[in-house]
């Protein structure tokens, strides 16, 4: 730990818990732990009132149809997605309110009402149709954080499209295997993104994966990049969108959609071979967007500027970017570029400018600012954060305390959140206004959700203990298969513990019943027939003063099947010796016990990570086992891995 902050060292070693602020409490949303007990009473009933904040042009019959695996919400129920994002907040009398605020890297700046993202989407939403878009054929989107990738997927729902955003930096490859997968009729995408001041050619990769897709009949394409040499038109099917959509009408009659309509499908990160296209509906995923976005963020559209640091290539900005703040008719700020340029203060200078009131990001970025230093954060005014949230992975107790000192000064509640691509929403977190948190653990499940730990042979782990993490009972938000692969989608996910969902994640209860999320089972260890968490290890490493991040591996070994191998960067000012690895090693043995103890530490610059910021253990497992490092395709910098071959090679 730090000597000069004995008060996270005697904080985590405590396990001391943190209840809300006494006025943030007072004026939440949800302030009254009895919230638990009634949505648990009546659970369909509890979501049902969710949907009826909604805007339905035909209510539903049967609240929920459970043929498990398959689940039906709201069945009958007739809605359009953009509606509730748009038309119900301007029918109110909310047009003038801000709904983005956008800036670029350069410093370029864009201000969109939800007036204003109405007018756009409709006048998208008709170029679609004038494209030959209708009603159900797929629609693959590949730009960087723009608003124009708002408007795009809010279009596609206008019209009753199902819509597929694929990250703008897979490569041509992954793109074709979506475009095919889906059979998509149109793409939608940038010629170019920033990223750290450079301008990148994303058109370049949509005309090579477009060239082996036959059922693109279009593609639109939205010009905002300088000198892109693929920018001019390789073919007749390209569209440019300032010559479409700008003169198309202000209106655009929402269809209605059932409720089980399909709304998106999105390809889990990571994949390899066949891409796995997760399906969520309409109906069920507004209802768990907007709940958990309201009580999870505790967001006032009034007051509040929401601030969600994630791209809307994935989840996370699918759901807290695009339809649940928006759903709930808040402002927000969306932001194109790294975190670190031009200055490791960027993210902290916008907070201060737009005077961010909800923050919510990934333990990775927080990491990332620890290392950078104190004095980024310091250097500007982030007095209006009133709520903190984390989402992505597990957060490590040192930067759980870190973010609260030094982001929120103690003044923020911490919303550290689980949940996936399949769920849709939020599944465990504090409820800001209840919950006393405590650093490292989700707490508990959301009102209406399920989750129970299982042993190996499926028995219920009751009272403190760990096991695998599993939802016991279905949410309107769940995934509704896997596109056009019904044997998939029941292998995937139901099969390991038969009428319950299980992705691959274990969990712990700890005494007073609060659940630590340990990661993917396969980040899981069996040493000497002991079962250790590498979310564990990497907490005891970081929880010492030379640490700012580390990943955990297994790695096989003669005597103990398997033995934990750690990888470790550095804080500024101390230097990577064999006798700190040593000390770091005893570290762990000290914090977890001696079978916990590291075979090696090794040191590193960074560490493989996805554009999202999750690290990819996989990697480092193939890089110790001397195996074929396989589909690169999510990772954020392939260069960072010849450093760590060699690294390891000459230890």
């Amino acid at each position: 730990m730090n000597d000069q902050d004995p008060t996270i060292d005697t904080l985590l070693h405590e396990s001391r818990s943190f209840p809300p602020p006494p006025e943030f409490a007072a004026a939440a949303h949800a302030n009254d732990p009895a919230i638990y007990d009634q949505a648990d009473a009546d659970w369909e009933g509890w979501w049902e009132r969710w949907a009826s904040r909604l805007q339905w042009d035909q209510p539903w019959q049967q609240v929920l149809d459970w043929q498990a695996p398959y689940a039906k919400w709201f069945v009958g129920g007739k809605l359009n997605a953009s509606v509730q994002c748009l038309d119900r907040h301007v029918d109110a009398g909310h047009g003038n309110r801000v709904a983005y605020y956008w800036e670029g890297e350069s410093g370029d700046k864009r201000t969109l009402t939800y007036a204003d993202m109405l007018a756009e989407v409709c006048h998208t939403a008709n170029a679609l149709k004038e494209l030959g878009v209708q009603r159900g054929d797929r629609v693959t989107l590949y730009m960087p954080m723009v608003p124009e990738l708002a408007i795009s997927v809010l279009a596609c729902t206008r019209i009753g499209a199902i819509f597929s955003v694929v990250f703008a930096g897979f490569s041509a490859t992954s793109l074709q295997d979506r475009i095919q997968d889906q059979e998509a009729k149109l793409v939608i995408c940038a010629d170019a993104c920033s990223r750290r001041g450079k301008c990148l050619d994303l058109k370049a990769v949509v005309d090579e994966a477009v060239a082996n897709c036959p059922t693109i009949e279009k593609v639109l394409v939205w010009h905002r990049g300088a000198g892109v040499a693929s920018a001019s038109p390789v073919s007749d099917r390209e569209v440019a969108w300032e010559d479409l959509v700008p003169r198309q009408k202000d209106q655009c009659p929402p269809a209605s959609m059932d409720a089980e309509d399909p709304l998106f499908i999105l390809y889990t990160s990571g994949t390899t071979g066949k891409p796995k296209g997760i399906v969520h509906t309409t109906g069920g995923y507004l209802t768990g967007a907007l709940a958990t976005s309201k009580l999870v963020f505790d967001l006032k559209p009034a007051q509040d500027v929401y601030w969600c640091t994630a791209d809307i290539g994935w989840i996370t900005g699918h759901s807290y970017i695009v339809f649940g703040p928006m759903a709930n008719g808040v402002t927000q700020v969306m932001y194109e570029g790294a975190p670190d340029y031009p200055a490791p203060d960027r993210f902290w200078s916008l907070v201060d400018d737009y005077k961010v009131s909800v923050f919510y990001t990934a333990p990775t970025a927080i990491r990332a600012f620890m290392k950078w230093g104190d004095e980024h954060p310091e250097a500007h005014d982030l007095s209006s954060l009133r709520l903190l949230g984390t989402v992505g992975e597990p957060i490590n107790p040192e930067a759980w305390m870190w973010y609260r000192n030094k982001i929120g000064h103690d003044l923020c509640p911490i919303v550290d959140t689980w949940w996936q691509t399949e769920t849709g929403g939020i599944m465990i977190s504090p409820l800001p206004g209840i919950t006393a948190t405590v650093p490292g653990s989700a707490m508990h499940t959301f009102p209406g959700v399920e989750a129970r730990l299982l042993d190996q042979e499926g028995k219920e782990v009751e009272g403190a203990g760990g096991g695998y993490l599993v939802l016991t009972r279905p949410w309107p938000s769940m995934l509704r298969g896997l596109w056009r692969d019904p044997e998939r989608y029941e292998e995937t996910y139901w099969s390991r513990f038969p009428g319950k969902y299980f992705a691959g994640d274990g969990a712990k209860r700890d005494e007073h019943g609060n659940l630590w999320v340990l990661g993917r089972v396969d980040d899981v260890m069996n040493v000497s027939g002991h079962r250790l968490s590498t979310m564990e290890i990497e907490s005891a490493l970081v929880a010492h003063e030379a640490v700012a991040e580390a990943a955990v591996i297994g790695v096989a070994h003669d005597l103990k099947g398997q033995a934990p191998v750690g990888f470790v960067i550095l804080r500024g000012g101390f230097e990577a010796t064999p006798e700190l690895a040593q000390t770091l090693r005893q570290h762990v043995a000290t914090e977890i016990g001696g079978l916990a103890r590291p075979e090696a530490v090794h040191f590193t610059p960074e560490l493989p990570k996805t554009r999202s910021g999750k690290i990819m253990r996989r990697l480092l497992r193939d890089v110790a086992e001397g195996k074929a490092l396989g589909d690169l395709t999510t990772l954020a910098d392939p260069g960072v891995l010849t450093g760590l071959k060699q690294e390891y090679e000459s230890a």
